[in-house]
């Protein structure tokens, strides 16, 4: 019987259903999509699934099979343009003919931010965990700690030459092996511990690669008479660090901390305070652990030994009869300046004040990379960032822009000297931290953001001195200029300049850089700077097509919330 033709047909014509499952379609089977389960498959008990199955053309050509419908059929049965009317088997025209394909840029780790539900729902809370899962790796080598085969006692490589303690150490690469520096603590041991400080935790403490850090010619002298306390207290601190590339040191440096804070607390009950604000062994002894906690979490428990100090350090001075000594004056300083520079991020009330500071004082210190004359005006524009929160009258607004503009001149004009010998690298990061210092003045006190013209040029210099120093491998004592470039950097104008090879270079990508290599060549807590600068670039880039914040000014709405108990010295 010849078939029907379509105009003669009576009924719903069947067709495929778009929406059918899986096995239906397998089989070539018209599916009536049911739910759940469709009638056939619940009749063979089949498993019915309608998950969206995605099918990739360079599987296809691989494969030798047509991907879709595209250009292997035609309707016509000849082709009217072939000259001998022969069957047309190739398509009309080809889709390789209309394609063009783009060059895809380079794509690098720190490209972009990732963010999750907790940024909105908690965005004034710092997830450290994430941003370390998150973090850029280094993008120089890595100095990993070896385990000594040939002796029980661990080696670790040396990669610099430093002058430690007055006596020239010739750092080699390679495993160190040979006697403990100080053979009397073997009876406390783990004497590699002292030696790792010695070797590893001094050299990163300042950025002079030809002056000797404070951290061994002024507390290696005083350590000759120390108590078992104190040798601890710097074996804890270098068990914190080395746990960096050897967790294995991490229980060990938790063990020694919690037996240098015993002993500290049945000090201070035997003895007093105020014998032993007299004590300079004391405030070392504070000021490892200090350093244990910031390298450790860097939370609130680093500043409960800076209120401890501030309290002793107090009791000291309202002594007549108090006499400063090399080690006590380091310590006060050490304390004052992690207060000073910490403090600047979160705008919170000064413990130490400018009165810990000479203001004539010029010279550039070794470890804070700057001259005490630049942390005494630090110290008094976020004084002065909190009065601006109280200003009431016209007389008080007076006041404030007087006392502003003379901390800006005293900025625009301040000149800080290295002492013997010439050091740029030391002088290139005093100026980095005189920048960061007017950016932060005219962000806090003139209400200054990102878009600012004057900030504008500031980020571009800061950002550039940190580019030349990381091309010399030298990032000791940039935190806190690293950190107030990248919270002030404009979303908008992340390209900053062109390098070498033509490129743009982006100023979030050199931020990540200074910070990976600073996590490596430093004491500090990069993690916790980290997080703080990418929550603030993702409150930024959200932010964008919002309307600006009148209550508070840029640095109050973007950066203080975030920065609470921050260390940036």
């Amino acid at each position: 019987m010849p078939r029907r033709k379509a105009a003669d047909r009576t009924g719903q014509v069947k067709t495929r259903s778009r929406s059918g499952c899986q096995e239906c379609r397998a089989s070539r089977v018209r599916c009536d999509t049911k739910k759940p389960v469709c009638t056939r498959c619940a009749e063979k008990g089949l498993p019915c699934s309608t998950n969206l199955v995605l099918k990739w053309e360079s599987e296809f050509v691989s494969r030798g099979m047509a991907f879709g419908r595209a250009g292997v059929w035609s309707k016509s049965r000849t082709d009217e343009s072939s000259p001998s009317g022969s069957s047309a088997s190739s398509p009309a025209f080809s889709l390789d003919d209309m394609r063009q394909w783009c060059t895809l840029p380079s794509i690098h780790p720190w490209a972009f931010i990732n963010s999750g539900m907790a940024t909105f729902d908690n965005p004034d809370q710092i997830d450290i965990a994430l941003n370390e899962q998150l973090a850029v790796v280094p993008f120089i080598n890595r100095h990993t700690m070896i385990a000594g085969e040939a002796s029980d006692r661990p080696a670790f490589n040396i990669c610099s030459i430093r002058n430690i303690g007055g006596l020239a150490t010739v750092l080699s690469p390679g495993p160190a092996h040979g006697p403990s520096l100080f053979p009397g603590i073997s009876s406390i041991g783990h004497t590699e511990l002292f030696d790792y400080y010695l070797q590893q935790v001094c050299p990163r403490a300042t950025a002079s690669s030809t002056m000797s850090s404070p951290f061994a010619s002024v507390i290696l002298p005083f350590s000759v008479s120390a108590s078992p306390t104190l040798f601890k207290a710097i074996q804890s601190l270098a068990a914190c660090h080395w746990a960096r590339q050897d967790p294995n040191y991490s229980t060990l440096g938790l063990r020694l901390k919690s037996e240098t804070l015993r002993d500290l607390r049945r000090r201070l009950s035997y003895e007093g305070s105020v014998t032993c604000s007299n004590d300079p062994e004391v405030l070392l002894i504070m000021m490892m652990l200090c350093l244990y906690e910031i390298l450790d979490k860097c939370d609130e428990h680093w500043t409960i030994h800076l209120k401890g100090a501030k309290d002793l350090i107090r009791l000291r001075r309202q002594q007549v009869d108090a006499v400063s000594d090399p080690v006590t004056t380091f310590a006060e300083h050490f304390f004052a300046f992690q207060d000073v520079m910490g403090r600047t991020a979160c705008g919170e009330a000064v413990l130490f004040g400018s009165d810990y500071w000479k203001t004539d004082d010029k010279h550039i210190d070794l470890w804070m990379g700057c001259s005490p004359e630049l942390v005494a005006i630090l110290s008094s524009i976020t004084e002065l960032s909190r009065a601006r929160r109280e200003l009431q009258s016209g007389n008080s607004s007076t006041l404030f822009s007087v006392r502003a503009a003379s901390l800006e001149y005293q900025l625009e004009h301040l000149v800080q000297e290295v002492g013997d010998g010439d050091d740029d690298i030391l002088v290139s990061v005093a100026e980095a931290k005189r920048l960061a210092a007017l950016l932060y003045l005219h962000c806090a006190l003139y209400g200054a953001s990102p878009t600012t013209p004057l900030v504008i040029d500031f980020v571009y210099k800061i950002l550039h001195l940190v580019s030349d120093l990381l091309e010399r491998e030298s990032m000791a004592s940039v935190m806190w200029p690293v950190f107030v470039a990248a919270v002030e950097l404009d979303p908008s104008r992340d390209e900053l300049w062109s390098g070498p090879d033509g490129q743009p270079v982006s100023g979030r990508a050199i931020v990540l850089q200074a910070l990976a290599a600073m996590a490596d060549s430093t004491i500090s807590n990069i993690a916790r700077t980290r997080a703080v600068i990418i929550q603030a670039w993702q409150g930024r880039d959200q932010d964008l097509l919002k309307a600006p914040h009148m209550e508070m000014n840029d640095w109050e709405t973007y950066v203080a919330p975030i920065s609470t108990s921050m260390s940036l010295a």
